[in-house]
């Protein structure tokens, strides 16, 4: 009998008020507005792992999309609100691993703008806080 394939599940999100579905915000059950809220990380981590979903990774952008009658112009991004603005994904990672058991995370970090040690002392101490989550 032909072994059963495991499908793992991560789901992909950015701290922003509009990340990859433009037009999602008017949607009645829409809650991206709710971006700079910590209950709303931490109740997504709580969905998320109460589906079985294996991972979340949440993505990051160190600049504003610029190109579209650019280059240079982040007028039609600051517009509509195309990943703009967008937080810091590695602050809420503590929170919505204190709420889960079984979820891993994963941010994205640039390494252009940070201190080496700084940076792998925030990452070790968030890799120590949540048991390698």
């Amino acid at each position: 009998m032909p072994r059963k394939k495991k499908l793992i599940l991560n789901a992909f999100v950015e701290m922003c008020s509009g990340h990859q579905s433009p037009g999602l915000w008017a949607h009645p059950d829409d809650e991206s507005h709710r971006f700079n809220d910590i209950e709303h990380w931490v109740k997504l981590a709580r969905l998320l792992e109460s589906g079985k979903f294996h991972g979340m990774f949440i993505a990051d952008v160190m600049g504003t999309y610029d190109v579209y009658d650019g280059p240079r112009n982040i007028s039609h991004a600051a517009r509509s609100g195309a990943q703009l603005p967008v937080n810091e994904p590695l602050v809420v990672v503590p929170a919505m691993a204190a709420a889960t058991k079984n979820i891993g995370f994963g941010v994205t970090i640039s390494t252009t703008y940070e201190q080496p040690y700084y940076l792998a002392r925030r990452l070790s101490t968030v890799d120590h806080l949540t048991k390698g989550r």
